[in-house]
């Protein structure tokens, strides 16, 4: 388990820089001793609906750039923070500081859609190096958890983070994982709103953890048993890439173990595992005639993830492990990845896991 990031690099003692300034957007090209090289992922089917109105942004010579997914927090570049937060941006070499301020005068830049896009890992830095002044404001970026988040470097331009930026603009930030939407909208009432754990959650999740009972019985109702029918032997809270989660582990009385990571906040299941320690069963004959079948197999795994079809299915094989003939079979579905381990005999589940595909 990963504990949270923690960014320590060591400022350097000079920095050897070239700034290239277009039509008000900052882009340069950068060589620093103190920034930490990172792999992140470039995410354009991710849509960005601010107050309502879906954006697309582009840079200043009309191509479109995307959102960036680093540490489970999603950037976007400087020019697209400027425009949705309606201010001018300006760059100070000298200090490194970036200083978002005024009254935008200039309209959102315009150009054509990058429909050929993919996602894809890419190379970026992470800059603690770099100040952001929003209105005369020194920012110092957290994320959901209270911990820093800082600017990113790539291709050139500066990433911000945008459920950082959404706070200081007194907004909410909301995922919707089905269609994958970042929304910024207008705060109400007292939640709170995070986009930086990318999990299967629609909801804005509360500023309160939930209690290790409630996680317990989030997971007891899930695997369909009761406390008195198994034995907790984990039960306890930790970090995964910035996300807060509890640890359930039990077994049943006949020793099947569960392993389950429940989003602390909002009670989610991030992933589950069941395994059937002591599986007992009745070899199969080594005819594969007398195996359920690839059909039958598909449609055991696909019972288990509600509105999932054929199409999302993409694996399908007959394997053995341990002298024991099984279909392994995978399904992504709704950025999820579920795989299942099938008896090839009698159609029982052996073992499942469930992660987020950005995982």
């Amino acid at each position: 388990m990963k504990n949270t990031m923690n960014i320590k690099t060591k400022k350097a003692a000079s920095v050897i820089a070239g700034i290239t300034l277009l039509a008000g957007s900052l882009t340069f090209s950068l060589t620093a001793f103190g920034a930490e090289n990172v792999k992140a992922q470039l995410s354009p089917d991710f849509t960005i609906v601010v107050d309502g109105e879906e954006k697309t942004f582009y840079s200043a010579d009309g191509n479109e750039v995307h959102p960036i997914v680093y540490n489970g927090t999603t950037y976007l570049p400087l020019r697209a923070i400027g425009e949705i937060m309606g201010k001018n941006v300006n760059w100070d070499e000298s200090t490194l500081t970036v200083t978002l301020s005024g009254n935008r005068g200039e309209s959102a830049v315009t150009g054509t859609p990058d429909k050929n896009a993919v996602s894809k890992s890419i190379n970026a830095q992470i800059r603690d190096d770099f100040t952001i002044i929003v209105d005369g404001e020194t920012q110092k970026f957290t994320d959901a958890n209270g911990n820093r988040v800082y600017p990113m470097l790539y291709n050139g331009s500066t990433y911000l983070p945008l459920r950082a930026v959404g706070e200081v603009m007194g907004k909410n930030v909301a995922w919707d994982s089905k269609t994958e939407t970042v929304t910024l909208g207008a705060k109400t009432g007292s939640l709170v709103t995070d986009a930086d754990s990318f999990n299967s959650t629609e909801n804005i999740v509360q500023n309160t953890i939930i209690s290790v009972d409630e996680a317990k019985n989030i997971a007891l109702n899930h695997a369909g048993l009761n406390s008195s029918s198994v034995k907790f032997v984990k039960a306890n809270t930790d970090w995964d890439d910035g996300r807060r989660i509890y640890e359930i582990e039990f077994y049943t009385n006949d020793y099947k173990e569960y392993d389950y990571e429940i989003d602390a906040y909002s009670g989610d299941i991030v992933s589950f595992d069941y395994d059937a320690e002591n599986y007992s069963y009745t070899a199969p004959s080594s005819n594969s005639g007398s195996y359920i079948g690839e059909d039958k197999a598909k449609s055991i795994a696909l019972k288990q993830v509600n509105g999932a079809s054929e199409s999302n299915i993409a694996k399908i094989k007959l394997d053995y492990d341990d002298g024991m003939a099984e279909y392994e079979v995978k399904i992504i579905y709704n950025s999820m990845e579920y795989e299942f381990e099938i008896d090839a005999s009698n159609g029982n589940i052996i073992s499942l896991d469930k992660e987020s595909v950005y995982d």
